[in-house]
Order: C-alpha cells, then structure tokens, then sequence
C-alpha cells in the first residue's frame, strides 16, 4: 500500500489543488485500499483547503468511494429493475451462500464484500455483478459460483 500522502501530492501534480482534484484524489486512495478513513478524509481537506464536511459528503455521496473498510475483492451486484427482472436475486443469493455472507458484510478472512450498486451501465447484459474493476454480466448462479471459485483460488 502507498503512503496516503503520496497519492495526495501524485494526484495534485496531475490535477492542482483546486475543488477538481477532490474526485481523483478519493479514487486514488481507494484504488489504493479499497476505502478512506477519517483521518484520510481531513487530511485531503486540509490540503485542498475545503471543508471536511464537503470531503466528507463527496465521498459518502458516491457508491464506489468507501468509508469504511472493504475485503480485498468488493463485488457488486447491480440492483437496477432490469437486473432485477434477470435474476439478480438469485445471484445475491447464490453469493451469500457461496461466501457464507449477506448483503453488505465482508468475509472474515477479509477476502470479499458484497454490496449492491446501482445502474452499471450494462443494462442489456444483466444481471450484471462488478468485482473491483471487472465487470461479469449475463449471469447465473452456476456463473457465479465459478466466477467466485477462481477468485478464491487466487
């Protein structure tokens, strides 16, 4: 992992210091290790010289940038109504079963965590899950357990 200062002053070189630079910087450290603490979160504050409570909303606001520590793998279920009408449930399901988890928790060993999130984008391929940047749409509970097999195997 990078030091979270490190990423700061990366992202500040490429995109300034001004109110702009707030998005790269949160998904930098996220990219980094999956979610941003507190301190994390006034620290860009501080050196963007914005509110905390600003910082703060923005990263609470959007789904993909964490507060709160994630498993090595987040995976994603897409919860759109188009997902839904595919079979979503049923992947939510195979996947609680699968990771001995339920919506929203981490596995103990810290491998995974599952969440759902909102439209993907992959809307005529659904159901669609997200693990970290890879997308898997056309789902089945057969398809998930194998995709989840090779991810354990890692």
């Amino acid at each position: 992992m990078t030091d979270v200062n490190v990423i700061i002053n990366e992202k500040i070189e490429k995109f300034g210091k001004e109110r702009q630079a707030l998005m790269p910087i949160l998904q930098g450290i996220v990219a980094d290790k999956n979610y941003i603490t507190e301190d994390e979160l006034l620290l860009v504050a501080e050196t963007l010289d914005l509110s905390a409570a600003d910082v703060y909303g923005t990263a609470t606001f959007y789904t993909f940038l964490d507060v709160v520590p994630r498993g090595k793998y987040v995976i994603r279920v897409c919860k759109t109504i188009s997902c839904h009408m595919a079979g979503k449930d049923q992947i939510i399901d195979t996947l609680e079963k699968t990771l001995s988890i339920k919506l929203g928790e981490t596995t103990t060993d810290k491998k995974f965590t599952l969440l759902q999130a909102n439209c993907m984008g992959w809307c005529h391929k659904g159901p669609v899950m997200l693990i970290n940047d890879e997308v898997y749409p056309e789902l089945t509970p057969e398809k998930a357990i194998a995709i989840i097999a090779e991810y354990i195997a890692k």
